[in-house]
């Protein structure tokens, strides 16, 4: 069995690399980012999918004195079934689809979610792509394709992922830097640590990094701990 130690170590060198790439990112500015938050909702991800809920209601709560985010709720599940929602910039309409949500077996479909924000943000800039996965099942040079085309449209892609799947982490740590993004897993025994990743990322691109250091003064150690690693 690993050691617990070992990994929290491993774990905490991942979030330092994610929050230093992060703090190189230009910040948009526009007054409303627009965040593509896509999720795997395939069978292996049951146990966390109310967990996934309840850190996107954060998410929202945490800029909303900013202006705010628009975001684009976006899952693959079953066979082929892939969902982008109408774009929502109040919480509780998104939580609404979120919980009519549930999961269903069937392969990862990455690439539809790489090559959906490509087209959204052709349209009208997208601010970045949030994804929570744990496998990737799919040809990783098509994913990289489509992450390099997202790099080009300055629309980096934030990958979290849940579990230790080793070829998966390869996948997304290839997917997040050629878009410009970043990667950080996540598990379990450590939901408050993606609902503070994911906050950062969300402040971060809304307000920049004044708006990140004034959220900081009114949240805990661990925030506090996050920011000055970004600023």
């Amino acid at each position: 069995m690993r050691d617990k130690s070992l990994q929290t170590v491993s774990d905490r060198k991942s979030i330092d690399q994610f929050l230093n790439q992060v703090k190189e990112l230009a910040v948009p500015q526009a007054q409303q980012g627009r965040l593509i938050f896509a999720l795997d909702a395939t069978a292996s991800r049951k146990p966390t999918w109310d967990q996934a809920c309840q850190l996107q209601s954060e998410l929202f709560l945490a800029t909303q004195d900013l202006g705010g985010l628009a975001v684009q709720l976006c899952y693959y599940r079953g066979f082929g079934e892939f969902v982008a929602a109408p774009w929502l910039s109040q919480t509780q309409p998104l939580l609404q689809r979120m919980n009519g949500v549930d999961v269903l077996g069937g392969h990862t479909q990455i690439r539809k979610v790489l090559r959906h924000a490509v087209e959204e943000t052709r349209k009208q800039r997208v601010s970045a792509v949030v994804f929570i996965g744990d496998c990737c099942e799919e040809a990783v040079d098509d994913l990289c394709q489509l992450a390099g085309e997202l790099g080009l449209l300055r629309t980096p892609v934030f990958i979290f992922q849940e579990g230790q799947d080793n070829a998966a982490e390869q996948a997304f740590r290839q997917i997040s830097h050629l878009s410009g993004g970043a990667y950080a897993p996540f598990d379990l025994n450590s939901p408050g640590i993606l609902k503070d990743l994911l906050a950062a990322v969300a402040i971060y691109a809304t307000g920049g990094p004044k708006a990140l250091e004034q959220h900081a003064k009114q949240q805990g150690q661990h925030v506090k701990l996050l920011t000055r690693q970004m600023t």
